[in-house]
C-alpha cells in the first residue's frame, strides 16, 4: 500500500470472490462507488481462473491485477507503489478467515462481509491480528447503517425509552421453504453446506444480522440464551429456523426468530425495544420509518431526514424526505464511514465520531460467540447456557 500521507484521490479497492453470478460482491461494487470514494483496481473475482479474467474485463480491472487466487493477489499488492489501500471480502463464509488473514499481514485494510468466520477461535485469531497490525477492519452488518436506526440507536443513548425492559427481534425470510440448495442456486448451494456456511444456516446467514442489530441499538449484551434450532426442510444439514430466548445483562428479556422457511416472507428484518418509558419499532421493508411509542403521549411516526431528526439520524441522508432510501444507500453509508476512517488513518488524525459506528472485529467476535452458544444451547436440548 502506498505510504502517501493523503490520498488526494480515491481509495484503491481490491476484492476477493463476486465474480460472475454472485450477489453480494455486486452490491459492495455499487455501495463503494455510490459516494464516489473507491476505486476497484484490482481483484481475485472467482476461483476459477476463467471466470476470474471474465469478471474482471467486464468490471475493467486491468489484466495484470486479475487473479487467480487471494494469496497471490495479497503479495503482489503489497509490492506495488500503487498496490490496494483495502480489500473487501465476499466470499461464503469459509474463506474469510485465510483471506482476512493474508490481506492484513501484507498490510492491506480489510472489509468483510459478515459473518466474521467459521469460529471463535479464528474471529480471535483474526481480532489479535488487527490489535498487533494497527490496521483497519470493518464488518459489513450493513443494516446498522440505516439513518432511521442509527436515530433509534441515539434515542436509547439519550434515555428516551427509560430502562430497557424487552428486546424482540425477528429476521424471517421464505426463500429456501423448498430444497433449494438442490438447484443450479449457488446461493443456496454453500449456505446448505456446513463445510462452507459454518455451524449455523439461517443462524449465521441472518440472525447474526438480528443479533447486532438489536446490540447496536439498544447497546445491551446478552448474558444468557436458550435456542431451539431445527432444520426443518427434511435432508437439510444447517439450521433453516431458529427461535432464541434472550436475558440480558441489564436484567431485561428478549426474543430473537431467524428463519428462511417462512413462506411469503422476504427480507422481515424487525425489531422492537420496550422501556418503561416508551416504546420503538423499525422494519427493514419499509426502512425510511421509526414508530416512536411514549407511555404518556401521542405515538409518533418518524421519517428519515423529516423534522426532529438528530444528527445521528441525519447522517449518510442523500435525498430529501420522501425519496426512499435504503438496502443499497445503507451499504454505501458503512464504506463512506470506513473511507473516513481510512483518510484520517493515512493522514494521522482522528475521524468523527459518527464514522466510528461501521462495525468491526469485536462485533464480529461477538456474533460469533453468539453462534456457539446457540448451537450449543440447540444441541444439548434447548438449555439456557451464558454467553
Amino acid at each position: 500500500m502506498s505510504n502517501s500521507s493523503n490520498p488526494g484521490r480515491r481509495i484503491r479497492l481490491g476484492m476477493v470472490g463476486g465474480g460472475q453470478g454472485a450477489f453480494i460482491g455486486a452490491v459492495h461494487r455499487i455501495a463503494a462507488r455510490l459516494d464516489d470514494r473507491y476505486e476497484l483496481v484490482a481483484g481475485a473475482l472467482s476461483s476459477k481462473p476463467d471466470v476470474a479474467a471474465a469478471s474482471a474485463a467486464e468490471l475493467f480491472i486491468a489484466a495484470d491485477r486479475s487473479y487467480d487466487s487471494f494469496e497471490t493477489m495479497a503479495r503482489a499488492e503489497a509490492a506495488r507503489e500503487d498496490g490496494i489501500d483495502v480489500c473487501a471480502i465476499v466470499t461464503p463464509n469459509h474463506l474469510h478467515f485465510p483471506i482476512t488473514m493474508a490481506m492484513l499481514d501484507a498490510g492491506i485494510h480489510v472489509i468483510c462481509d459478515k459473518p466474521l468466520c467459521l469460529t471463535v477461535e479464528e474471529a480471535e485469531k483474526i481480532a489479535a491480528k488487527v490489535k498487533e497490525t494497527g490496521l483497519l477492519f470493518a464488518l459489513t452488518h450493513n443494516y446498522t447503517a440505516y439513518p432511521m436506526v442509527r436515530e433509534a440507536r441515539k434515542m436509547v443513548a439519550d434515555g428516551k425509552l427509560g430502562d430497557i425492559r424487552l428486546v424482540q427481534v425477528e429476521y424471517p425470510q421464505g426463500w429456501m421453504a423448498t430444497r433449494v440448495e438442490d438447484t443450479d442456486n449457488k446461493q443456496a448451494h454453500w449456505r446448505a453446506d456446513p463445510a462452507k456456511a459454518g455451524m449455523g444456516g439461517a443462524l449465521g446467514d441472518i440472525g447474526t444480522h438480528a443479533h447486532n442489530l438489536a446490540e447496536f441499538v439498544t447497546g445491551l449484551e446478552i448474558s444468557e440464551l436458550c435456542a431451539d434450532v431445527d432444520a426443518i426442510v427434511p435432508g437439510r444439514k444447517l439450521d433453516d429456523n431458529v427461535q432464541i430466548l434472550l436475558r440480558y445483562a441489564n436484567g431485561a428479556r428478549g426474543m430473537l426468530w431467524a428463519s428462511q422457511i417462512a413462506v411469503g416472507h422476504e427480507n422481515g428484518l424487525r425489531l422492537r425495544v420496550y422501556g418503561d418509558k416508551g416504546g420503538i419499532e423499525w422494519a427493514q421493508e419499509h426502512p425510511n420509518q421509526l414508530h416512536f411509542r411514549p407511555l404518556d403521549g401521542r405515538p409518533e411516526l418518524m421519517t428519515r431526514g423529516g423534522a426532529g431528526i438528530g444528527a445521528e439520524g441525519l447522517r449518510g441522508v442523500r435525498v430529501p424526505p420522501g425519496h426512499p432510501e435504503g438496502y443499497l444507500e445503507g451499504f454505501a453509508n458503512l464504506y463512506t464511514d470506513f473511507a473516513d476512517q481510512l483518510t484520517a488513518h493515512i493522514n494521522g488524525t482522528k475521524p468523527d465520531d459518527g464514522a466510528l459506528l461501521v462495525p468491526g472485529v469485536v462485533e464480529g467476535l461477538k456474533g460469533m460467540k453468539f453462534v456457539e452458544a446457540v448451537v450449543r444451547s440447540g444441541r444439548d436440548g434447548a438449555v439456557w447456557v451464558k454467553i
